[in-house]
Order: structure tokens, then C-alpha cells, then sequence
């Protein structure tokens, strides 16, 4: 059995989410997890984090490394396992900007790794995406991997993420593996509940301001005009499209003045975007759809999906015994395993890689893990 510790900051930038999970073969089991929120001063930097001078952006990562740093020891304290009983960590880290559609395209996720190996004294796998770009791909989704390797060997299934941005996979044992990010997720209902109760509210908990909105039809129309929606996967999204200048210019003063009624539209177009993107790109029809994230726990949306998706059964990823806002994280851990091993751990044909990469850069932990020993027993991995 291996331990490993997956960390995780969304786009919508709201906490750390971190799981602690045990790997054994196909199975997998997470001992701990939690989600850390941000103090509101972090959570503005990062939501600033594109027009941050150079000088604001590099003490933010390490920053952002010891934040991952105390979220991991807080993790494990939760959990009572030491430190030096976890193989590796594996952090995505937060992505300030994603542009693999850019004349030179590039990615920057930031959460200083070395500063997290360094207080945990474990050994830590992170930029995962830069060698997926510089392969060719377009760096995301990264889970499909994990959807392979632990749904994949039954009938289709849509692996359905809604974190700041909703992504999708589909595995099963007689297809072929596809994944892309859907659009928005949380991101774009987190911006207006944040605007209308001026911070005072991160998210719509339950969906319940939603509810007391109404929703535009022809509004939601015109959402779905933007441009990614029609490109083909593989493809990948972040706020550098999806963000606060995008609904002002489409609600305009109505964002400000009916804020209800502009999130209800948005959590409706969050749902429809997902079931589009079913239908104008998924190959088969999946027989069930597993929704992971923290777009889990908003009711109005669960709704809307399950009635747009109708006659597919819509289920949370819990049912399969990993917390909703477990799920990336544990994937994260996965990957990291596998980089530790040298082993491939993305799907090229996903996000359109010349081929197979080990993706992630690897910081060793302290001196009493030494790599020669943790390479020794991470050969268990499997492929």
C-alpha cells in the first residue's frame, strides 16, 4: 500500500482542497481530506493574480507554498500518520494563466513546490502541465488519467468535474478515452455571489440564491455563442476567458442591478454548457454520469444537469466512496505516484500531446528519504 497526499487550489480560489489517499492496485481509499479556505487577502491576490507585478506574483508563490505547506501537516495531524510515512505529495498548485491557444503557449501555476517538500520533508511532484504543452498538448484535463485507471473498465461513464471550471471524461472498457474541459463551472456563480453580497458570501451554498432568481433563456442563448463552446477537444479554459469583463459585457448593468436573477442564468447555463458539450462532442452515450467537486453541493445545479441529462442517471462521486472535493486531489496523488516511478501519467490523445510524457517536476524531501529507497518502493504502482 502506498500513501500519498494530493493538493489542489481551483480557479475559483476559494481554499486549498487536500486529500490523503491509500493506493493499492485498482483500488483506492481516502483516509483524509479537507479544504482549507483562504484568508480573504490571499483570496484577492489570487483573484487579481494576472495584473500582479513580477515582484507580487513571486512572494505569492512562496506564499501560496507555505499555505499548501501547513494544509498538508494540518491534513496528516487529522489523520495521525507522520510525515515520513507518505510516499509523495502531488500539488497541482493555482493557475494565475492558462494560454495553450497563445502564439508562444504556456501555462503558470504557482505554490512554491520546493517550500512544501521542505517543510514536510516529503518529496514533491508539481508543474504538471508545462510538459504537456511543451509536448504539443494543450495541458488539461490532467484526471482523465485517474478516470482510466480506476472507471475506465466498465460500461461508458462521463467523469463530470465542476470545480472554478467544469471538465468531463469519458472512459469505459471498449472506448476511447476523451476529456476536455465543458466551460465554467463554480467560477462564474462565485463572481456574482461575491459582487452582490460584496464578499461577504464566497458561493452559493445548496443553490439556494439561485432559486430566487429567473432564469433568461435568451440570455443563456447567448452565453453559449462564445467561441470555445464550439471548438473541438481537445481543449482546455480558464478564466482568462471565463471572467468578471465577459459578464459585464454580457449582462451589463444588470449584473449589478439583478444579481438574483443573473446568477439563476448562470447556474442554468453552467448545466447546459455541460450537457451541450455532451452532446456536440462525446463519441457515445455515457450509461452514467459521476459529478465530483464542489459544484456537487449546489442542489440548483444538480437539477438542472439531472434534468438536462434525462434519461442518464446523475450521481455525486461519493457513491463510489470519494468526497466530492476529493476527487482532484486524489487524482493529483495518482500522478505523483507515477511520475515517482517514471512511469506515463497522462493521456496524450486527450489533450493532444505528440505522445506520452512523465508529467511534473519532482522535489525531493528531506535527507532521511533518500530517492534511491523511495524509487525502490514506489515500483508497486501500477499501470
Amino acid at each position: 500500500m502506498l500513501l500519498a497526499i494530493g493538493l489542489m487550489s481551483g480557479t475559483s480560489g476559494d481554499g486549498i482542497s487536500a486529500a490523503l489517499a491509500a493506493f493499492h492496485g485498482r483500488h483506492v481509499r481516502v483516509l483524509a481530506e479537507r479544504t482549507t479556505p483562504y484568508p480573504e487577502p490571499v483570496a484577492r491576490l489570487l483573484r487579481h493574480g494576472p495584473s500582479l507585478s513580477a515582484r507580487e506574483l513571486s512572494s505569492l508563490n512562496v506564499l501560496l507554498g507555505e499555505l499548501f505547506a501547513n494544509a498538508t501537516l494540518s491534513l496528516l495531524r487529522v489523520a495521525r500518520i507522520p510525515p515520513r510515512d507518505v510516499d509523495v505529495i502531488g500539488s497541482h498548485g493555482h493557475t494565475i494563466y492558462h494560454g495553450p491557444a497563445d502564439a508562444i503557449p504556456s501555462t503558470l501555476q504557482i505554490g512554491e513546490p520546493s517550500v512544501i517538500a521542505e517543510r514536510t520533508g516529503i518529496p514533491v511532484v508539481a508543474d504538471f502541465r508545462p510538459r504537456d504543452l511543451a509536448a504539443g498538448g494543450v495541458g488539461a484535463p490532467l484526471v482523465p488519467y485517474f478516470d482510466q485507471a480506476f472507471f475506465g473498465h466498465g460500461l461508458p461513464r462521463a467523469l463530470q468535474n465542476i470545480g472554478g471550471i467544469a471538465n468531463v471524461s469519458l472512459v469505459g472498457r471498449h472506448v476511447k478515452p476523451i476529456a476536455f474541459d465543458t466551460g465554467p463551472g463554480n467560477c462564474l456563480m462565485d463572481l456574482t455571489v461575491q459582487r452582490m453580497t460584496r464578499g461577504r458570501l464566497r458561493y452559493d451554498a445548496g443553490g439556494r440564491l439561485a432559486c430566487h432568481g429567473r432564469i433568461d433563456q435568451r440570455l443563456a442563448a447567448r452565453l453559449w455563442r462564445h467561441p470555445y463552446f464550439r471548438k473541438t477537444p481537445p481543449k482546455s479554459t480558464g478564466r482568462e476567458l471565463f471572467n468578471e469583463q465577459w459578464l459585464r459585457e454580457l449582462f451589463g448593468s444588470r449584473w449589478t442591478t439583478a444579481p438574483r436573477d443573473a446568477l439563476a442564468t448562470l447556474t442554468y447555463f453552467t448545466a447546459y454548457s455541460i450537457a451541450e458539450s455532451y452532446r456536440r462532442f462525446l463519441p457515445v452515450r455515457p450509461r452514467e454520469v459521476i459529478v465530483s467537486g464542489g459544484g456537487v453541493r449546489n442542489a440548483a445545479l444538480m437539477r438542472h444537469l439531472a434534468q438536462l441529462l434525462s434519461p442518464i442517471p446523475v450521481r455525486s462521486i461519493e457513491r463510489y466512496g470519494i468526497p466530492a472535493q476529493a476527487k482532484e486531489p486524489v487524482a493529483f496523488a495518482y500522478l505523483a505516484l507515477r511520475a515517482v516511478q517514471g512511469s506515463v501519467n497522462h493521456l496524450p490523445k486527450t489533450t493532444g500531446a505528440q505522445g506520452a510524457r512523465v508529467l511534473g517536476a519532482l522535489n525531493w524531501g528531506q535527507p532521511l528519504i533518500s530517492p534511491a529507497s523511495a524509487r525502490r518502493k514506489l515500483v508497486a504502482v501500477p499501470d
